[in-house]
């Protein structure tokens, strides 16, 4: 009898068994692919895309604004991309989903690096462009949720935010390897205008081709499929998310600053350090590819420590430290030094990786199982869809409002930032996970 259980339990066991690495480098390989492609764009927006995209008489100021106003309509895709991937991916599963959602983003940034220019087709270039941003966007709604729950599901108790930062570490990576590859690309022919800009993104297709290769090889997540054996699965994950106001807002809430401050410390700052301070564009890409190797590191180590201090308290660390040293990070573009330039981006890649490495669990960790893939994304595109969507249009707005001076914009950092902080605490006392080893206790005790 106990050998006919061991034989029926083995089956199980292997039926559920947890890979975290290859789960972790999964994650982190299609991420990387996905937020590569996201950023390249932020980067192409703020160096190129109003020249090639846009009419030649067109005022630089409302150029800027326009060029960065297209970044936006990424965001406007990703709640479509969250609504329809997020109920697949708690009904079909993870892993299906996100090898779909990588094709998709491929597809968009491929395109655009295939575009014409205004100068070819007039007005139909820059309603193409959107098109294709707006690709971009949905594949990433359902993206980033499936690939981070693959990584925190597969990890063991008490690893989930350090696993959780390997999709996390994804934005890091592909941030270093969008500001290098445009750092390489300004140097190749004549230059970004006269054309280069365009490898980043054609070069997307073979990084795609690498990433489903890993995703392909990766096991269902482990908690899917125990929720999907016990039945416990709902018909309509939408509606249960919607059905949970208070958990949805607090994690809108929580992702404001990982979804719009990034375009305050990088995107942005590229733009003013160059049109505003007169850095040379390559100064500053070579300085935000150092500081990301830094981001890299800090994001696995935000990570590491949120299993020991709780992820909430390492993301509260990560904002605060953002809001404080972004005033010196943008005085210093004034002094064109490289060296100086590249010790505040390294400054800011610290906190940038204690706000990113944990957030990834505490967010998944207020959503049950059943309807985790929808609460995940759609909290999180929430977040892209105001604080994502309006920062590209609210920050050169506000540069222009203040005579070029900052000031504005430190104050709108601010209070992404305070939001931030208050939703990333009210999450403490709502883990699902910690409250499942509550109730443990308590029948042990019993």
């Amino acid at each position: 009898m106990a050998e006919s259980d061991a034989r029926a339990a083995a089956p199980s066991a292997a039926k559920y068994r947890s890979r975290p690495y290859n789960a972790g480098f999964a994650a982190l390989a299609g991420t990387t692919i996905e937020w590569y492609d996201f950023f390249i764009y932020g980067t192409a927006a703020a160096l190129v895309f109003r020249e090639v995209f846009f009419p030649p008489d067109i005022n630089p100021v409302v150029g800027t604004i326009v060029a960065f106003g297209t970044t936006s309509f990424g965001y406007f895709g990703r709640p479509i991309g969250a609504l329809i991937f997020g109920h697949l991916g708690d009904r079909i599963g993870r892993k299906p989903v996100l090898i779909f959602t990588l094709l998709l983003m491929g597809l968009g940034t491929v395109g655009i690096g295939l575009l014409p220019s205004y100068a070819t087709v007039g007005p139909l270039a820059p309603l193409l462009l959107i098109l294709l941003r707006l690709i971009q966007g949905i594949a990433m709604g359902g993206e980033w949720g499936g690939a981070a729950l693959l990584a925190i599901e597969h990890a063991p108790a008490g690893r989930r935010s350090f696993f959780g930062s390997f999709a996390q570490l994804g934005s890091s990576v592909g941030a270093t390897l969008s500001s290098a590859v445009f750092a390489v690309s300004e140097h190749i022919g004549d230059g970004l205008l006269a054309g280069s800009w365009r490898i980043p993104f054609i070069a997307s297709a073979v990084l795609v081709v690498i990433g489903l290769i890993v995703r392909v090889s990766v096991g269902e997540s482990p908690e899917f499929q125990r929720s999907r054996d016990a039945l416990e699965l709902t018909a309509a994950p939408i509606r249960e998310v919607f059905k949970a106001p208070k958990l949805l807002f607090i994690g809108i809430g929580m992702m404001l600053v990982a979804t719009g401050g990034y375009y305050v410390t990088s995107s942005f700052y590229l733009a003013f350090a160059t049109d505003q301070a007169g850095v040379k564009s390559d100064t500053i890409l070579n300085a935000l590819t150092l500081a990301g190797l830094v981001e890299i590191v800090f994001v696995l180590v935000g990570g590491w420590l949120g299993d020991r201090w709780k992820p909430q308290n390492v993301v509260a660390i990560g904002v605060v430290g953002i809001a404080v040293v972004a005033i010196p990070l943008y005085l210093t573009a004034q002094t064109r030094s490289f060296a100086m330039i590249t010790i505040m981006l390294m400054i800011t890649a610290v906190f940038t990786g204690f706000n990113y490495g944990p957030i990834a669990a505490a967010l998944a960790s207020i959503f049950p199982t059943r309807f985790r893939y929808s609460g995940t994304s759609l909290a999180y595109q929430g977040a892209a869809l105001t604080a994502g969507a309006l920062t590209p249009i609210i920050l050169p707005s506000l540069l222009g409002v203040a005579g070029g001076n900052p000031v504005l914009i430190f104050l709108y950092l601010i209070v992404l930032c305070g939001i931030t902080v208050a939703c990333v605490l009210a999450t403490r006392k709502l883990s699902v996970w910690d409250a499942a080893l509550t109730e443990k206790g308590a029948a042990a005790n019993a």
